[in-house]
């Protein structure tokens, strides 16, 4: 019964809130695709009459070079470049304000973010804040970006948050470690790239992290209450194109046509969020992220498996949809083999990618918080089936290393 009266509550709290996005104008921006599409990108800029550009970035990208590609062409088409390179992973308010103080020092007229979800999000954030009163934190919420932010553009150089297609940004409180959501469809970049040429030297790891990421989104857009068509679209092709590419791009990191295609999985992907939301995984991957700094990616592939298993009944049919386009099932199968084969073959990616089975920071005396905590947020978000406490706990516990379960049972 409590469980009933919870997901009526849900129902109609997804319902007012689905409000404003279903009346939202239709989005739609530049995206140059393909190896040498950064040049492509600066030489758009620079078209918009654009004269100062806050490059926000971060510092191993600087010394890799990778921001100088994008910096010599601008200068070279007449644009002049403020970098700020102080992201780290996990942005934070702090790091948005630092980059507000360097793009007006030198009144900058454009924002261009190079580099992860982390950079794409700051950048979001100056751009926004720039042109709303300069306080990022009063933007928090949906809706409040009230005036136009300042030009953004945005050449991501890892595939999977999806940032550069995405309206939303996530910023850290590093007092609380509260991730704080801010969408507003005026955050929208209005041009980027996806260059095979930055995406070369990703190391393996990052590449099966972020990988993971990008089809944790499409998985949880193709499965949601809010899917479209549209949405619908694009999350069944990333699901495809990653497990077509993803494992290539890992183990061969040099392999330019799969990292473009994972590059144009996770572009799907952010594009299907603008639309559907996300859901019961990224509820608990935030916690995990905010309790021990798992990165975003590695905590939604380690969650996403049993989430999946505990969803497979109320998302039986889109699972199975799934399974028999990835080829694990087939027209023989009911629906519930072919989701749970679907299932088994994400949790087989796992291993081929080297993602682990447990989370060893993870600690059994933390979960119940953890739990308590993804049960709100995932209450917020258009799943098929809401989670309890309970369930949410027995999720976590089968991520416990075996010495900590070991020492939970003694």
């Amino acid at each position: 019964m409590i469980k009933f009266f919870r997901t009526l509550l849900q129902r109609s709290y997804l319902a007012l809130i689905a409000i404003p996005f279903k009346l939202m104008p239709s989005l739609a921006y530049m995206a140059f695709n393909g190896q040498g599409s950064t040049a492509q990108l600066c030489r758009h800029i620079a078209r918009q009459g654009i004269k100062r550009v806050l490059v926000v970035s971060d510092k191993p990208l600087v010394a890799l070079g990778i921001v100088a590609r994008a910096v010599d062409v601008l200068q070279e088409e007449g644009v002049s470049c403020i970098i700020y390179d102080g992201t780290l992973p996990d942005p934070t308010f702090a790091m948005v304000d630092a980059g507000l103080a360097l793009q007006a020092q030198h009144s900058c007229d454009a924002v261009l973010a190079i580099g992860g979800g982390s950079s794409i999000d700051c950048a979001k954030m100056i751009a926004s804040a720039a042109s709303n009163g300069r306080d990022a934190k009063k933007l928090v919420g949906y809706f409040k970006v009230k005036t136009a932010p300042l030009p953004l553009f945005a050449l991501p150089t890892t595939s999977g948050t999806g940032s550069e297609a995405t309206i939303a940004a996530v910023i850290s409180d590093p007092q609380s470690h509260e991730k704080c959501f801010i969408a507003d469809p005026k955050m929208l970049p209005k041009a980027v790239a996806l260059d095979a040429d930055l995406l070369l030297g990703m190391p393996a790891a990052i590449t099966a992290a972020t990988g993971m990421d990008a089809l944790t989104h499409a998985i949880e857009t193709y499965i949601s209450l809010w899917g479209s068509d549209t949405s619908n679209g694009y999350g069944y092709a990333a699901v495809k194109m990653i497990f077509d590419y993803l494992p290539r791009a890992y183990h061969k990191g040099d392999d330019a046509v799969a990292r473009e295609q994972v590059a144009l999985a996770a572009y799907y992907a952010g594009m299907a969020i603008n639309e559907a939301s996300v859901g019961n995984v990224h509820a608990i991957a935030h916690q995990l992220g905010r309790h021990y700094g798992t990165p975003h990616g590695l905590a939604n592939a380690l969650v996403m498996p049993e989430v999946l298993r505990f969803m497979a009944v109320a998302a039986q049919q889109p699972l199975a949809n799934l399974g028999r386009l990835i080829a694990v099932a087939d027209s023989r199968d009911d629906d519930r083999v072919a989701a749970g084969k679907f299932i088994d073959a994400v949790a087989d990616l796992n291993r081929r990618l080297g993602i682990p089975e447990q989370l060893d920071a993870l600690r059994d005396a933390d979960i119940a918080t953890i739990a308590a905590d993804a049960v709100k947020e995932g209450s917020l978000y258009p799943v098929p089936i809401l989670m309890s406490r309970n369930e949410c706990q027995t999720i976590l516990r089968s991520l416990l290393s075996s010495t900590e379960g070991a020492a939970a049972l003694a």
